[in-house]
Formats: C-alpha cells, structure tokens, sequence
C-alpha cells in the first residue's frame, strides 16, 4: 500500500485492489476551494508526508494533513488538523474528502450505536433508489473496501472514540463512489488550544475480510485510554425483559428465581446473572423510586438473588427522562432543549395506546452537563451500587447521551463534544458501580471500550423472524457477522436474549432451535427470559450446550463474499413512495469455531436465513480446518461414517445443521460448544 500525491497536492491510497483519489480538506462538510498546498517530504523514500492547505475560508488559519506509512507491512496512517483558526470561524466538523474509490464492490456501513446495525453496501446496487429514499451512506468510526476484482479487503478506520465523533460518509450516487471521512468537533472548546486534531486515520491492507477488522479492532483496544475489559468470563443468565416486559413484581420475579435456581442446580448449568429489567420504577428519570408491587423495595430482593448464587442485576436508561416523571417536573432545566425555540428534544414519542407502562407521553434526555443533574445520575449508581446491592448493571438507550450536536441541541455547559460529554457520564458510571459487571445496551460502541464489559450488537430479537419496527431476528441475523470481529478484544457481545419456551412467539421450531445456536456459537454474552421450571428437555438441553463458562471465538469464514440484492417493495399505501429492501443473495450463513488443540473438536454451524431449500459443499479447508476430519451432527444426532474433506449439507428454509469436526470419530454428542 501507497500513500503519495498528486501534481496539484492531493493525496492519494493505493494498495494492490482499493485505490481513493485526490483527499482534498473538508471544513464544516464543506469541500475547500482555491487550496495552495505547501509540501514537506521527510524520511526514506518520502515515508512521511506532512501537507499544509491555505484557502480564503480558512482566514489566517492553515489545514494540515500528515501521512506515513510502513511500506513493508502494507499500512499506514493520516492524520489531520486546524492551526491558527479564527476564533470567529464555527467549527463543527472537518476532515477528508477522496474524489475516487476506485475497483469498490463493497462497503461497510458500520453503525455507531447497537441498534443501528453494521452491514455491507454495493454502491452500484442502489442504482434505481428514488431521490426520496434514504440512501445507507453513512457509518462511523471505521470502514472497510472490499474489491470488485482481486481477494482481501482494505480497512481505514480512527484508532481512539473516546472524544469524538467519525463518520465515512460514501456519495453512492457519482461513479466512481466519494468518500467524505470527518471528525466532529462539535464547536468544542478552542480557547487554549494551537490546534484542534483528529485521532489517527489507520489504513492498511489485509488479505483476509474478517481478521482485518479483528486487526483494527485491535489497535483501537492498544490506542485505548482505559484497556478493554475483558477479565471476565462470559456473562450469561437470566433476564426479565423478553418473557415478563414491564409486567413484574416482586412476587412474580421471585417465582422466576425460584425456577431459575432449581433447574441450574438440578442441570448443573453454569449461570452466573439474574437480572431485573424495566418495570420497577414508576418513570423514566424516577430511579430511586421504586412501584408499590415491589413492597420491600430493590435491596431484599436483590439479597434474595444472591442468596441463590447469582448475581444480582438490575435494568435502568440514565439519559431517559419521561415528561410525566418527578425529575422532569421538578427540574425540567435538567434536559437537553432545541436551539430552535428552547423545548426540551422529543427523542421518543409514545402517543398511542401502549405507553410501555407508563404514563410519559414523551421521552427527552437528560442533559448532564447541567451539575446538578450529573450529580443526580451519580448518586442513582451510588445507591443501586453501595445501598441497594447491584452487581449487575444493564444500562439501556446509552446513545440518548450522544445522539445530538450543538447544531439541534443545546447543552448547559457547552465546550466538549457530544462524545467527551457521553464519556463523562460513563466515566462517571464506572467509577461508582467499581467491579460490577456493566452491559450497554442501545449504546456508542466504540465510546464504550474500556468501560463496559459487553455491548449489545443489534435490535431487539421479539418474538417474530420478521417482524415491525425492527423487533424480530432479522437485526440478529445481519449485525452478529459483521460485529462478531470485536467480541472478547473491546468487550462481550450481546447478541440479545435467546428464547427457549415451546409457547407464546411466533417462531417455528427450525428457528428457535437455529438462532439459539447461532448466538450461542458467538461465544458472547448469553441470556434468556424464560421460566427455567417451564422448559421442555429438549430446550433445556439447547440451553446447555450454549452456555459455556469459557471463552470461544466464532469466525465467519465467507464474510462479505456474497453479493447484496435491493428488493423493491410496493409502494406504501400512504405515502405513495416505493422503497427497497436489502437482501444478501447467498442466505446461507457459516460459522467456524476452530479446535482448541490439534485433538480437540472444532464445531461448524451452517444455517440457511432464506425461504427456500438450500444445498450447499464447502471444503474444510475453506472453513479453516484441516482435512480429514470425522463428523458428528448434533442436530440429527448421529456420526457421519468416514472421515471427509469436504461438508455437504441440504438445509430446510430457516434452519441450520450443527456439525462437531474432530480427528477421531466421537460416539456421542457432545453437551457443550466447548466439545
């Protein structure tokens, strides 16, 4: 990979299959115009590049680009700055735009938050979107090239979260594809700076598309302020949410923990959480307030938990503050307002029969840059922690706190970015729950690094394979392959409660059976919300063999070699407006679990997403194993009779077949993932 230049001054990447032409400074989403680049070349072979932009709207000011690379490793990094800028000049962003991505297939569009997924884009697939559609052109924090012809990809990703937001926005409408990266400055505080820069731009080329976003994620836990969090061993147990909702009380949890106890004494399962969602506290913001079905209130119920060896946990959304709620009423100066007019952001409007057991119409958030209010959300942690007895938190709705800059909102205290202001309160977070085990939920990914110990991956799973508003496997399916790179080297994934009970969803047996298993084979973090005393053997016996009290890496061996389809679907009935839909054309998903020793059973999971019969033939050396190998297939409960070089399967429409791969035929199926 090459970082040079252009005659005119432009910068450009060239590795062997991804080429971006002509970086030219971005200033507030603005290309620079009539730029005179001044150039210095430094060590061998020009290794570093250090360019210095003048233009009429940077006043006196001067835009600088460095860039070096590491030729013999085939990497390199940008980094970029304002020096001597106005203090009359608003900065809100700055940052690179490439003219050219040329030989683009595809792209990741990474997401900033859980629920706003990762997944792979084909620019030249969305050539029949209407004006009006809205186009995935934006990702954050990083992204990755894949090319049209040649193997491998090309990462390009900042290497620190923990002040700023990144994004990678892709003009999909030029041909060839732009490429706009910029650092949000937020119109942070410039007073006593000499100069206002962006973290390091990495880039480098990989031969492989799953181990090079490993090799990014990496770097960003090696650039860290605070190292990742990874002592503990993975989470797993029970959660209220995906079986009771808000409808809880002490009686009825109670009877929950009962069942959960006896069935992982009697079972011998290794759970470690049991875990209290919404529906104890009267309103969003109310946390120290606790609903009159809880009549002891939260500490003797959490003593009880941990008195049948779990650990305690409870549900709570620091940034959510419902307009109904005590806090809000009290003190409606502790939200965060519009600029335009003053009123509190309406991030979340509930106006409609179901108000999620509540009263608050309207959800705003918390602006904790006020003292006040931050001292309020310190001393909620403090007492949950220290008087309460919580040892697990689950923290929801995180990106509240990070979703708005100083062009919508308007803080209290102005001065940080959103990202410094997010970190604050997490910061804040984890110093007052110490060792507690913290899961972010609806939370900034890669702010959360060195904090949390396990971050949810995408939406809620519901109850549906598809289903409205996102609630359905659907996220699971897409987000688990394309966020799996970083579990157990930033944090735990979450890729959401597993659901085991015979009743109640709309799910067939095929599908419980498979997306239990492909979330366990993530080797994340692992709950569920069902009755333990409730569940068949046969669920009980699935729960088993995903809840593992080791860690175990999955790899997606075919990421990101499938082509992306958008399905035109009618036009809404209301709107009149089409809209498309994106489907991966091959809908069968691999994943690899390799073997622990040369001994040891590595374990393969084959599962056809799609709606029709699907026969597939992968040999097992595209699967990163080494052949022969003997199979077991767990599913069907038996040994294949020879040894192979090479699996073939036939899948029914969304279901999978999970296959143990060992050196020696095994006469029994193993009980575990960890076979």
């Amino acid at each position: 990979m090459k970082i040079n230049l252009t005659s005119a001054g432009m910068l450009n990447v060239e590795s062997n299959i991804i080429f971006l032409r002509n970086a030219r400074p971005v200033l507030n989403s603005i290309v620079l115009q009539e730029i005179q680049a001044e150039i210095t070349l430094s060590g061998e072979d020009a290794q570093e590049i250090i360019i210095r932009y003048r233009s009429p709207a940077l006043g006196s000011g001067r835009f600088v680009v460095e860039a070096q690379q590491v030729s013999k490793q085939g990497s390199g990094w940008l980094r970029y700055w304002l020096e001597d800028l106005d203090p009359q000049i608003e900065l809100n962003s700055f940052g690179l735009r490439f003219q050219a991505i040329e030989n683009l297939r595809a792209y990741l569009c990474n997401g900033y938050h859980s629920w706003d997924e990762s997944f792979y884009v084909e620019p030249e697939a969305l050539a029949d979107f209407e004006p009006y559609e809205a186009r995935p052109d934006t990702g954050y924090a990083m992204t990755q090239f894949l090319p049209r012809f040649g193997a491998g990809s090309l990462v390009m990703g900042f290497d620190r979260h923990d002040r700023f937001q990144q994004t990678f926005t892709f003009d999909t409408q030029s041909r060839p594809c732009g490429l706009t990266v910029q650092t949000w400055w937020d119109q942070k505080q410039r007073a006593n700076l000499t100069r206002c820069e962006s973290e390091r731009l990495m880039i480098f080329e990989h031969a492989e598309v799953e181990d090079a976003l490993r090799v990014w994620a990496r770097l960003v836990a090696d650039a860290s302020p605070q190292p990742p969090r990874l002592a503990h061993p993975p989470i797993n147990g029970w959660c209220s949410w995906y079986n009771l909702y808000s409808y809880v009380s002490e009686e009825i949890i109670l009877e929950h923990l009962h069942g959960a106890a006896e069935v992982a004494h009697r079972e011998n399962i290794p759970m470690q959480v049991f875990q209290i969602d919404d529906g104890f506290t009267p309103e969003m913001g109310d946390w120290l307030e606790v609903k009159p079905n809880f009549p002891r209130g939260m500490k003797p119920l959490l003593d009880d938990i941990r008195a049948a060896q779990f650990i305690p946990g409870l549900w709570i959304a620091p940034f959510m503050v419902g307009n109904r709620s005590h806090l809000y009423r009290d003190h409606p100066e502790w939200v965060m307002r519009e600029r335009n007019g003053g009123d509190p952001i309406v991030q979340w409007r509930r106006y409609g029969e179901y108000r999620w057991h509540k009263r608050s119409e309207e959800y705003y958030i918390l602006d904790t840059t006020h003292p006040a209010a931050f001292d309020y959300l310190r001393q909620v942690f403090r007492t949950w922690r220290t008087v309460w007895g919580c040892d697990y938190f689950k923290t929801d709705f995180m990106h509240y706190g990070s979703e708005h800059g100083p062009a919508r909102a308007v803080w209290h205290t102005p001065g940080l970015t959103r990202i410094e202001n997010w970190r604050r309160v997490a910061e804040m977070i984890r110093e007052e729950i110490q060792d507690a085990i913290w899961l972010n939920c609806g939370a900034p990914l890669w702010a959360s690094v060195g904090l949390a110990d396990g971050i949810r991956i995408g939406n809620d799973v519901g109850v549906e394979w598809n289903g409205a508003g996102g609630l359905s496997a659907q996220s699971l399916l897409r987000s688990l392959a394309t966020r799996s790179f970083a579990n157990h080297i930033l944090w735990q994934i979450d890729p959401d409660c597993v659901l085991l009970r015979n009743r109640f969803h709309n799910l067939t047996e095929g599908q419980v059976r498979s997306l239990a298993i492909y979330a366990g084979m993530s080797g994340g973090v692992m709950m569920t919300s069902d009755a333990f005393q409730e569940l068949s053997p046969d669920r009980l016996r699935l729960w088993k063999l995903i809840v593992t009290p080791q860690r175990a890496a999955c790899r997606f061996p075919f990421l990101g070699q499938t082509a992306i389809v958008y399905e035109r679907l009618a036009a809404d009935l209301t709107s009149h407006r089409a809209r498309h839909q994106p489907r991966a054309a091959d809908p069968v998903l691999v994943q690899v679990r390799l073997p622990a020793s040369p001994a040891a059973a590595g374990v393969v999971f084959i599962f056809n997403t799609g709606e029709q019969e699907a026969q597939r033939t992968y040999s097992l050396d595209s699967l990163g194993l080494n052949a022969p190998l003997y199979v077991f297939d767990w599913l069907a409960d038996r040994v294949w009779p020879e040894a192979v070089e090479r699996l073939s399967v036939t899948l029914e429409p969304q279901s999978g077949t999970l296959l143990f791969l060992s050196p020696t035929p095994m006469t029994a199926a193993p009980a575990t993932l960890l076979a």
